[in-house]
């Protein structure tokens, strides 16, 4: 029988070009749909207002999130930098956060991956492809990380590679007349509303430190994982939104699962067989995201049960591939049923308020340690500190109120959750919580 330390050891296996592949592909579906939301409240040239901001959170936010994966590079990510710097209270806020996001991003990415196949086959509802990407994806994180790992990284190349080939289609199509028209919102109130689309482009590419712990040298491989990644997510963000805004009328794609697909159909025609070849392998963004986000909630669900904050069963491996299987099930029952609720941009809402509330208990986690522990080992240090934590705090606080002021619902419904889970914890938890 294994010890406990060994049965909740998880395999340190993961190269740079494995958190590269991680990185982008967490976050790369954000190009293939989400984001067009934008367009309906902002205009084209408001959100391009909207991402370059959101841009700079992300910029600053990285370099300075890394300094905290390094320096603990534990499964639990943001709950355990939190944990260390500010104490158990608010290193529960930044799991639940994470959960939060992490838990409600895939249901979303479900629904577009239900809505690409149906554009292909429209026998076949969104819903049921919905629910079988759960049953097969689930699975596949079954069967070990360096398998789920190598699987990441074929599905997100071929995901990128297409993005160029979209690119590559529609750049002799580009008008400045198109993307200009009707550009900018009636009051700067639109630009705000569209920050949870903005923050879609690059959404979860912190789910990097849940691998953390899976990382061979985790000191040298993660900064470079983490910057290769914002770099390449960066430039596909800024092409795909340009690009396809001055392709044709982006009004028609403002309200839609399948922008991509769409615009293709629109400039070359529907029956054209590159608009076909383009949405099935288009597929491929969306599994990458939706595989690579599996992968990080299993983790987090993973290492706060380790640590007492969620049922301890849900920190037990499978004896044969050492995976967090009942954290992947748990994990995927609640995708499940939020499926069943909700449309694709109230679900997006909800898992950016969930991003920016923990990027801002983050940053406070990483002054917090600089002031507590100034002499500890930093493998990455933050570069032009405080400045940049300083920028992302001061962006992600700026976020959260623009988000919450036009959805308040979603808000309210963010903070009761947190709130109940807090207070849950309190009365019946496994540790003592200040």
């Amino acid at each position: 029988m294994a010890s406990n330390q060994e049965s909740s050891t998880l395999k340190k296996v993961l190269k740079p070009i494995h958190l590269w592949a991680i990185a982008v592909g967490l976050v790369i579906s954000g190009d293939y749909f989400g984001w067009n939301y934008g367009w309906s409240t902002a205009g084209t040239v408001g959100f391009l207002i909207a991402t370059i901001v959101i841009t700079i959170l992300y910029v600053t936010f990285i370099f300075s999130f890394t300094e905290l994966t390094t320096m603990i590079p534990k499964a639990g990510g943001p709950f355990s930098y939190a944990e260390k710097a500010l104490g158990p209270f608010w290193g529960l806020a930044a799991g639940y956060a994470t959960l939060i996001e992490f838990l409600l991003a895939p249901p979303a990415i479900a629904f577009a991956l239900g809505s690409y196949v149906h554009f292909l086959y429209p026998n076949i509802p969104v819903l049921t492809s919905a629910i079988g990407s759960y049953v097969i994806f689930t699975i596949i994180n079954f069967l070990g990380v360096k398998e789920s790992a190598t699987f990441t990284l074929f599905i997100t190349i071929l995901a990128v590679g297409e993005l160029l080939l979209f690119m590559g289609i529609v750049v002799p199509h580009f008008e400045a007349e198109n993307f200009l028209r009707d550009a900018f919102p009636l009051d700067w109130g639109g630009i705000f509303a569209a920050i949870p689309f903005a923050i879609w482009f690059y959404l979860a590419i912190e789910g990097v430190a849940m691998v953390a712990e899976e990382v061979d040298n985790p000191r040298k491989n993660v900064p470079k994982g983490y910057i290769y990644g914002i770099v390449t997510l960066v430039l596909l963000a800024m092409g795909v939104m340009v690009f396809t805004g001055g392709a044709t009328d982006w009004r028609k794609l403002s309200n839609i699962d399948y922008p991509l697909p769409e615009t293709i159909g629109l400039v070359l025609g529907k029956q054209n067989p590159l608009t076909k070849i383009f949405t099935s392998i288009g597929l491929f963004g969306l599994i990458a995201s939706f595989h690579s986000i599996m992968f990080g909630y299993s983790r987090e669900i993973f290492a706060m049960a380790r640590e007492g904050y969620l049922p301890r069963f849900l920190s037990r491996l499978h004896p044969r591939f050492r995976t967090p299987h009942w954290a992947l099930l748990a994990g995927g029952a609640v995708g499940l049923v939020s499926l069943l609720t909700g449309t694709t941009g109230q679900v997006i809402t909800l898992s950016a308020i969930g991003a920016v509330a923990m990027y801002i208990i983050s940053m406070i986690s990483l002054f917090a340690l600089r002031k507590k522990e100034p002499n500890a080992d930093r493998p990455f240090v933050t570069p032009y500190y405080p400045w940049f934590p300083g920028i992302a705090l001061g962006l992600s606080i700026f976020s959260f109120f623009a988000i919450a002021w036009f959805n308040p619902i979603q808000t309210g419904i963010f903070l009761l959750v947190l709130a109940l889970s807090l207070a849950g914890y309190k009365f019946f938890g496994k540790k003592p919580i200040e």
